[in-house]
């Protein structure tokens, strides 16, 4: 397996509490690797470790070989927060423009992303008009400009229909047959099966590493909610 971000040993404490206590994980380059996990599990510490903007109290992380948060990695990992990172007062289109000049690219580029995310009826629009799942489709648009080869992706299906769900699930899969990383969190266990590998996490600690088959195996689930309790028991035994 090539590695794309390899953790090791990341322990984080936030407003005086341990996150996460000693983390080692490494993400597979070229596939969607699904982070999920129960809400305050750790799944948007590890992130925002990984894209070098959270304080660390121990442990290294490297991405593309080069020690995250590096500046060398600014235009090489794009990531998209929970909430919108995104101007509410200028359309989408105007968003993507000025994004767009940050990292050097121009109209047609931005009219592909805008389409990619399904957005194109939307483009003259207000931020701040949008619904929420929209206001998610723009911030990942936006991540997308620069076409970097590792996306971090913190829960971005949220609040979407499940039609476009799928399409951008799917989409996904194309940037990482592409050769993109995409590491993508949930704490909906069915995307969890739209996953290339799946790296479950609870109370900051990592319960397992593995294709979706290959979990259901190791447990004897049927499915990937009972796999992942199952994996909690055997933690507590």
């Amino acid at each position: 397996m090539t590695v794309a971000i390899a953790v090791r040993s990341l322990r984080v404490v936030r407003g005086g509490k341990l996150v996460l206590p000693d983390l080692s994980v490494a993400v597979e380059a070229g596939a969607v690797t699904g982070l999920l996990g129960p809400s305050g599990s750790g799944k948007s510490t590890l992130m925002r470790a990984v894209v070098g903007t959270q304080i660390v109290a121990a442990g290294e992380i490297s991405v593309l070989g080069l020690p995250a948060g590096s500046p060398q990695l600014r235009l090489r990992v794009g990531y998209v927060t929970q909430a919108p990172a995104v101007y509410g007062d200028l359309t989408v289109r105007e968003n993507l423009r000025y994004f767009g000049r940050i990292v050097g690219v121009g109209g047609a580029r931005v009219d592909d992303v805008v389409e990619r995310v399904g957005l194109t009826a939307e483009s003259g629009q207000v931020v701040a008009s949008l619904s929420g799942g929209q206001r998610a489709r723009v911030s990942l648009a936006a991540a997308l400009l620069g076409e970097p080869e590792v996306l971090v992706l913190d829960e971005p299906t949220v609040g979407l229909d499940p039609v476009l769900r799928r399409d951008l699930w799917d989409f996904f899969h194309e940037l990482a047959d592409a050769g993109k990383t995409l590491l993508v969190s949930s704490h909906v266990m069915d995307e969890a099966e739209r996953c290339d590998r799946l790296i479950l996490l609870r109370e900051g600690r990592v319960l397992g590493v593995d294709t979706p088959a290959g979990l259901r195996e190791r447990t004897g689930a049927a499915g990937l909610d009972e796999a992942f309790l199952l994996l909690v028991e055997r933690e507590a035994e």
